[in-house]
């Protein structure tokens, strides 16, 4: 598969809310980074993925357009659609997202995108005011690894039931 294959396969399985198709696509130490989890890596990465899939409820829409790969680099804008928190805001975020390759699969995972832009519609008020401060984005960040740690504590309890 090519990596331009490989973008179009984790998005694609993106927007079916197929996880593992996604997770598919990734190297066993992907390294993944965005504006709202900070640095992920290996199997948290993969995690968060999952977790994310499975608080959307197929409520996310996925879209991604101009995909662009090398021999070890790529690039692909994407957007989500999608509600956000107890008040359902609606939240559209456009995202850039670069990779790096390593034997077939995505070894590095960068998100980029206007994390006041995102905290505006998802947080309302708050958001607006205080969204766009280093302080803001470590408490998001803070809140995004908790969920993300209680999310993996439920599913090794669940696993092994």
């Amino acid at each position: 598969m090519s990596n331009y294959e490989l973008i179009e396969k984790f998005y694609t399985s993106f927007s079916n809310a197929d996880v593992n198709g996604m997770l598919s696509c990734y190297h066993d130490n992907i390294v993944f980074t965005d504006p709202a989890f900070g640095t992920l890596k290996g199997d948290r990465a993969k995690a968060m993925w999952q977790m994310l899939l499975s608080r959307s409820n197929g409520g996310t829409q996925i879209t991604f357009s101009s995909i662009t790969t090398n021999e070890n680099k790529g690039s692909v804008n994407w957007k989500a659609v999608y509600t956000y928190g107890p008040k359902k805001r609606n939240v559209v975020n456009n995202v850039t997202a670069s990779f790096t390759f390593l034997d077939g699969k995505i070894i590095k995972h960068t998100d980029s995108f206007n994390l006041w832009n995102w905290s505006k519609q998802a947080l309302g008020t708050s958001g607006y005011l205080l969204g766009w401060s280093p302080f803001f984005k470590s408490k998001i960040q803070a809140k995004t690894n908790n969920l993300l740690d209680k999310f993996i504590s439920s599913s090794r309890n669940t696993e092994l039931k």
